[in-house]
């Protein structure tokens, strides 16, 4: 596969950050607007494009691409994102999970949401085989962690996996 001429070019080099790592590191400094001196994670608003488009955008990954997503809300139904895509949507497949802190269990560092890829419209969608984890920041001014709430636009980082069964 083809890549643009920015690709980071690092024999033996894989991104597999736990999700620790991609809370507390990679969307807290984004959130924070702090650039790290590599550019690994791309911004990309994914609802604009099918999940089989999206590999060719990533920075890198082969079967796992990260990105960060500006938050895109729908008009007048509550401030609930539109996960619809211009063939299918995502849908998710349970409540969030609360993602807390390896060296103090009691810290909130973040919330993950798994989504899967429909195509066609909603509720008759076809199932697929593209995944999407959905990481997001809890709202700092919330201590007992429970509703979160985005500070800034890049408010959610993405892991989106294709399972090997079938294509698209």
């Amino acid at each position: 596969m083809e890549r643009k001429g920015s690709e980071i070019e690092l024999p033996g080099f894989r991104f597999h950050p736990t999700e620790e790592e991609i809370l507390d590191f990679y969307l807290r400094r984004a959130a924070a607007g702090k650039k790290l001196n590599v550019d690994i994670i791309t911004t990309v608003n994914l609802y604009l494009y099918d999940p089989w488009d999206l590999p060719a955008m990533a920075k890198m990954g082969e079967r796992e691409w990260y990105f960060f997503v500006p938050r895109d809300r729908r008009q007048g139904n509550g401030g609930r994102p539109n996960r619809t895509t211009e063939r299918g949507f995502w849908k998710a497949t349970g409540s969030d999970r609360h993602i807390r802190s390896s060296v103090d269990p009691r810290r909130l560092i973040g919330l993950k949401k798994t989504l899967v890829y429909y195509r066609g419209r909603a509720p008759r969608g076809t199932k697929t085989d593209w995944i999407m984890n959905e990481y997001r920041l809890p709202d700092a001014s919330n201590s007992f962690g429970s509703a979160p709430t985005p500070k800034v636009c890049i408010s959610f980082s993405l892991r989106l996996k294709k399972n090997d069964a079938v294509s698209n």
